[in-house]
């Protein structure tokens, strides 16, 4: 049975100015989720779990209906509010076998065939763990533009201890190494540090820990919706993933996070200055044999 991946395709991305999922960065103008949808299902996922927003999500799912193959197993869920990526999640529930094992990703990152592969086979075995891909810095910074990035610590059995979300960091003119302007320290980040891109898999026993925190925020989604209707505002609060599964680690609870670390370079869109060094280094995967001209080729 192969396990679900859940894309969080939800957030509205206003900096970036537009649909992210929709960018359209393939040699043959494939938008970002369809190249992370084709690489997940020739890694093996049986079935991709779009979670959408109400503005968005339509246009999301109008592309996904053209464009996809039939043999493609696709569900899409709704996450009414932005409260988070926890929150989007959960949002996803009804659309899983909540007793089996599921992988969660962006929607507009590109993982990687390898990757998602190193993934698909965790989950595939009962070993009683989460698991985290965990990428070079160095590979997962496609400009000199600062992006947000989760460092991560291990200890000596390869599970998680720590990770600390470290903010405008930015590539240096080594390439090899970055610095970050959040006033953490330390500022200078080597290019090898293990870093989170958010490509997680969880056992069934993440949903307790997520229904937790998302009672602990205080946040009731049918609350906040009433209260926008009578001319309220939102808390400006989210529950983020990797907050509470560091938290989690952190505490001792929960069943331990293995990181799966990988020599794949990461593919993704932060700004829209990405777009053409995003596009060419898809065009050299391409040329180079390291991804497939033709995109879900094995979905038939």
């Amino acid at each position: 049975m192969a396990p679900s991946l859940v894309v969080l395709a939800a957030g509205l991305a206003k900096r970036y100015g537009g649909c992210k999922p929709l960018a359209p960065i393939g040699p043959s103008g494939e938008a970002v989720i369809d190249l992370l949808a084709s690489d997940a299902v020739t890694a093996g996922f049986g079935r991709i779990v779009l979670v959408l927003h109400p503005e968005t999500g339509p246009a999301i799912r109008y592309h996904v209906e053209q464009c996809w193959p039939g043999s493609v197993e696709v569900a899409f869920a709704e996450q009414r509010l932005p409260l988070g990526t926890v929150h989007a999640v959960l949002a996803a529930r009804d659309a899983l076998e909540t007793d089996r094992s599921f992988a969660v990703s962006n929607a507009d990152d590109v993982y990687g065939e390898a990757a998602m592969g190193m993934l698909a086979a965790q989950l595939a075995t009962d070993n009683g763990e989460h698991a985290l891909v965990g990428y070079r810095l160095a590979s997962t910074v496609a400009t000199d533009d600062p992006v947000t990035r989760g460092i991560c610590e291990v200890d000596p059995s390869g599970h998680l201890v720590a990770l600390t979300e470290r903010r405008k960091v930015a590539r240096q003119a080594d390439g090899e190494s970055f610095r970050s302007g959040d006033g953490v320290e330390p500022a200078l980040l080597s290019g090898d540090l293990p870093t989170s891109v958010n490509l997680w898999g969880f056992q069934p026993a993440i949903w307790d820990v997520f229904e937790s925190a998302m009672d602990a925020s205080g946040l009731d989604e049918d609350a906040l919706i009433a209260e926008l209707a009578a001319g309220g505002e939102l808390p400006g609060v989210e529950v983020l993933l990797p907050e509470v599964v560091a938290t989690m680690v952190a505490d001792g609870i929960g069943l331990p996070v293995r990181l799966l670390t990988t020599d794949a370079r990461l593919v993704g869109v932060t700004h829209v200055a990405d777009l053409p060094m995003v596009s060419a280094e898809l065009a050299r995967q391409v040329a180079w044999g390291m991804r497939p001209a033709n995109i879900f080729a094995d979905a038939g």
